[in-house]
C-alpha cells in the first residue's frame, strides 16, 4: 500500500538563521555518546547564532520518510510488537491517527471529531496531512494548545509532534523490518529539543526513563533510547 502525505510546502528557515555545520556537529557528538555536550552545543548555537529549524520545515523533512515506512507496512504486520511498550504496530498507528485528529482540532481551537481508526493504513495519510495543514495555518503556532500533559504554546507542542512522529517512525520501521533514515540534521535538532523538554514528563507513561543505547547505536537509535525505548 502506498501512503501519501500531501503536506503543503512551508516557509524555510533563512540561511543566515543558523550555522549550517552546527547540526552535523551535534549529530557527531550524539554518535560518540556525548549527549550532554550535544545538548549544550545545540542550545549555545541557537542562542548566539540563530533559532532552531522552523518546526514546519521539520515536518516537511519528516514527512517523506514517515510516509515511506507506513507505506511499507502490510496488513499481516499490524499485530507485530513494537519497541513502544505495550503497543503493536496497529496500536502505534491508532495512537498516531487518534493523536493527529485531536491535535489538528487543538491547533484550530476547535472540538475534535471522532478519530477514524477502522483502517489505520488507509486513514493515516489524510489524517496526518490534515494535522500538518492545521499547524501551518495562520496563528496556529501562537495559540495555546491543550496537550495531553497540559496547556503549552503551539510552537512548543508542534515540536513535540515532530518528536513523537520521528520516534514512532522508528518504532514502526523496527517492528516491520524496514530501514529508517530520517535526515541527520532533523534528528540532531529533535534530540536537542528532547533533552530540554522531556525530564518533567517522564512518568512512565508519557515518557519512560532514558536507557543506555548499545555501542554503535545510530543517532535515531540514541534518540529512541533517550525517550525510554530499549534499542
Amino acid at each position: 500500500m502506498r501512503v501519501r502525505l500531501r503536506w503543503p510546502r512551508m516557509e524555510q528557515v533563512n540561511a543566515h538563521d543558523a550555522e549550517p555545520s552546527s547540526p552535523r556537529r551535534v549529530l557527531e557528538l550524539i554518535q560518540l555518546g556525548r549527549d550532554r555536550e550535544a545538548a549544550e552545543l545545540g542550545h549555545r548555537v541557537h542562542s548566539t547564532q540563530g533559532r532552531p529549524m522552523d518546526v514546519r520545515s521539520q515536518l516537511e523533512e519528516l514527512g517523506p520518510e514517515l510516509a515511506r515506512v507506513v507505506g511499507g507496512i502490510s496488513a499481516d504486520k499490524l499485530d507485530n510488537a513494537t519497541p513502544c511498550a505495550n503497543f503493536t504496530v496497529r496500536g502505534v498507528l491508532e495512537h498516531m491517527v487518534g493523536g493527529a485528529t485531536a491535535f489538528a482540532a487543538a491547533f484550530r481551537g476547535a472540538d475534535a471529531p471522532p478519530a477514524d481508526t477502522g483502517d489505520v493504513l488507509l486513514s493515516f495519510g489524510p489524517v496526518l496531512t490534515d494535522l500538518v495543514t492545521a499547524i501551518g495555518e495562520p496563528g496556529a503556532l501562537d495559540r495555546t494548545v491543550q496537550a495531553p500533559f497540559g496547556a503549552v504554546p503551539g510552537e512548543t507542542f508542534a515540536r513535540f509532534v515532530v518528536l513523537d512522529g520521528l520516534v514512532h517512525g522508528w518504532d514502526l520501521a523496527t517492528a516491520t523490518g524496514q530501514a529508517y533514515e530520517p535526515p541527520e540534521a532533523l534528528v540532531a535538532e529533535v534530540y536537542d529539543f528532547a533533552v530540554g523538554a522531556l525530564e518533567s514528563l517522564r512518568d512512565g507513561e508519557t515518557f519512560a526513563q532514558p536507557v543506555a543505547p548499545p555501542a554503535g547505536a545510530s543517532p535515531i537509535e540514541r534518540l529512541a533510547a533517550f525517550t525510554g525505548r530499549r534499542v
